[in-house]
């Protein structure tokens, strides 16, 4: 083996141990940190930030991926070293001093939005967003420059390798034909379906233990990892330590549960990635939409499905009593109802792409310069009202400012949600066809082999493929948007 690669193995393993210290670091800010520990946690992980980056970057580095691409490796290695390859090619694109501003710019927004939201104050927040754009819109021109792509795609590609803008107007483009008559279909449908909302309150400890009850069932693994409580439901932390996080709202027991559901399908798939390559980027999750499938195929293929809302009702009623709205068909149309809302990540799987377009299209023409953060309320209301029918005027709160992806710059990261349900969509249909009895096996409770199938197809590569070779492998075909369709219209319409 390779000396040149060998260096570059350890470089990683130290690099993997600094973003180990960081990742539990956020964890807290977001968790358990006071609010007065802000600006030293931001400045610690700022801190942090340049010197991963410098130890990436430092001169003698290329010459050891220039030795390293003459070794004789095998495949697994051949591919760690082009992961190895991309974070540091990606990583020379940046000063340190870029480095340094843009997360000491995340953290000060990112603490502001949590006081900021609940009082609805935009200007304020806006003050503190405009910070992150600049310089974000700054390192997308360095990476754009670079790759020869334009500067929302050189962010794109930061989260999902290898997708562009044009490939996601296409996509978004097709989907947002058929989409908006699906919806008002599915409506008008469940119109004449009532439902019964059960009454709370719901004690925030009940519905804790309802969610440990649940992610039990779901495989997760306590003794490498915790729940805890968040403004914005997450799943951080590394695969030996998975920290996941929900909210609560004692008036409404679904979003939590479901918020649990979700977090736990990305912290089985951070807990099954392959250990024997641990501290290596080959080790890593493939790309963020293969991640938001493996959370998405948990809450809606899965955790939305009859046979496993069946499964835990008899948990839900242990934990929040026995009451109207709790019976077994009224409480599968509860989990099934569509019905365009504000919030996104409340948002039922039929309404959710309008979400995440909505978002896309506002954060590219925002990184492109096409518009300012003065002009992002318009423009959601503008596009609430075209695609959802909805009304945010004033409602910053629940409008623009929900979310905490911009807070630190997270440009290109909204469109991989609904690739993800699209990739999830997928899988389920490969799956249905290996596992024939699956339907009886949810019926029954089993859904170890189902883990299993996500297993051997997805956790437990990594990052040894591509995304469209991934999804080519488990599926056997790459990408294909009519799944998803498929899916929408037997669930909802069928």
């Amino acid at each position: 083996m390779s000396t040149a690669y060998q260096q570059l193995t350890a470089l990683f393993q130290r690099l993997s141990r600094f973003s180990h210290l960081s990742a539990i670091a956020g964890w807290d800010m977001q968790t358990m940190m006071p609010q007065g520990g802000s600006t030293a946690r931001g400045e610690a992980l700022a801190e942090l930030s340049v010197l991963q980056h410098e130890m990436l970057t430092a001169p003698q580095t290329a010459a050891l991926f220039a030795q390293a691409s003459e070794a004789d490796l095998n495949d697994v290695e051949r591919a760690n070293l082009t992961e190895m390859q991309r974070s540091w090619q990606q990583a020379a694109l940046l000063p340190s001093s870029l480095v340094e501003a843009k997360a000491l710019a995340g953290a000060r927004c990112e603490h502001a939005w949590r006081t900021q939201r609940p009082a609805n104050d935009w200007q304020g927040f806006a003050h503190h967003l405009q910070d992150v754009v600049r310089l974000s819109r700054e390192e997308a021109a360095l990476r754009a420059a670079a790759a020869g792509c334009s500067r929302y795609d050189a962010l794109l590609d930061r989260y999902e390798p290898g997708m562009t803008s044009a490939q996601l107007d296409a996509t978004f483009g097709e989907l947002k034909q058929w989409l908006p008559d699906l919806l008002q279909r599915v409506v008008a449908k469940q119109a004449d379906e009532p439902v019964v909302v059960p009454a709370g309150p719901f004690p925030v400890e009940a519905q804790r233990e309802l969610g440990l009850a649940v992610m039990k069932i779901l495989g997760f693994d306590f003794n490498a990892g915790r729940l805890d409580v968040s403004a914005h439901p997450f799943c951080g932390g590394v695969p030996q330590d998975v920290r996941i996080t929900t909210r609560y709202d004692e008036h409404n027991f679904i979003s939590a549960l479901m918020g649990v559901i979700h977090e736990t399908g990305h912290a089985r798939y951070e807990q099954n990635l392959p250990q024997q390559w641990a501290g290596q980027p080959v080790a890593l999750a493939r790309s963020t939409a293969i991640h938001e499938s493996q959370s998405l195929f948990f809450e809606m293929q899965l955790g939305r499905s009859q046979p496993f809302l069946e499964l835990i009702l008899p948990l839900v009623k242990r934990h929040l009593g026995d009451r109207p709205g709790l019976e077994r068909d009224n409480f599968v149309r509860l989990n099934q109802r569509v019905q365009p809302g504000l919030i996104r990540v409340d948002a039922d799987e039929v309404s959710y792409p309008a979400h995440v377009i909505l978002r896309y299209e506002i954060e590219r023409a925002l990184i492109e310069g096409e518009c300012e953060v003065a002009d992002i309320p318009a423009l959601w209301q503008e596009k609430m009202q075209a695609y959802l029918g909805l009304d945010t005027r004033g409602d910053y709160r629940n409008g623009c400012m929900q979310d905490i992806h911009w807070t630190d710059g997270a440009f290109g990261y909204f469109p991989t949600y609904t690739l993800g349900a699209m990739y999830a969509a997928q899988l389920f249909q490969a799956m249905s066809r290996a596992l024939p009895q699956l339907p009886a096996l949810l019926a029954a409770g089993d859904v170890q082999p189902l883990f299993d199938w996500l297993y051997q197809t997805i956790w437990q590569h990594g990052s040894r493929f591509s995304t469209a070779e991934l999804i080519a492998r488990a599926s056997g075909e790459p990408l294909n948007p009519q799944a998803f369709r498929t899916h929408l219209e037997q669930r909802y319409l069928g």
